[in-house]
């Protein structure tokens, strides 16, 4: 298995539960395309259209050697092939749970090329500040130089405005 992109942003704005995996329709100079390497999910995500499940908003750039009639959108939606039971049970968990399905990588099996995708929930931006803590990195790390402070005599909760730290200057 050769994985030709992957979606670095899936693990860190969604809560990932299921893994899932499902060949893509595409056409022949896709095919070849990907299979150079040229593809990219950034910004993609899977989206459902009655009972068929498409990737959406993927990069596949038109294939550099193919005949010049054979062009193709470079991010069309392109159809998810999964057996009917599991896009069924794909399509309650999106609609009922508010869950989300995230593609994760892209990557080629023999001959093949498939996509892995995960059943996620969006993390709320605090959780997502309150993992990056966990993990030792500062969530507002950018900009030392303005901190919010409280003062002593407040009420708890409340926030000052914006102070600037003299160490910077």
């Amino acid at each position: 298995m050769t994985t030709i992109a992957r979606n670095k942003r899936a693990g860190f704005d969604y809560a990932l539960q299921g893994h899932f995996e499902a060949g893509l329709q595409l056409t022949g100079s896709e095919v070849k395309s990907v299979k150079t390497g040229h593809a990219s999910l950034k910004g993609s995500f899977v989206t459902v259209r009655g009972e068929e499940l498409f990737l959406t908003n993927a990069l596949i750039p038109r294939y550099q050697h193919a005949h010049r009639d054979t062009r193709h959108e470079d991010t069309r939606s392109r159809r998810l092939l999964l057996r009917k039971r599991e896009i069924r049970s794909l399509i309650g968990k999106a609609r009922t749970e508010g869950l989300t399905l995230v593609p994760i990588r892209l990557y080629t099996k023999g001959q093949l090329v498939k996509l892995e995708f995960a059943v996620g929930k969006a993390k709320r931006p605090l959780i997502a500040a309150n993992h990056e803590k966990a993990r030792g990195a500062a969530p507002h790390a950018r900009s030392p130089a303005f901190t919010l402070t409280t003062t002593r005599h407040s009420p708890p909760g409340s926030v000052a405005k914006t102070g600037i730290d003299s160490a910077y200057f």
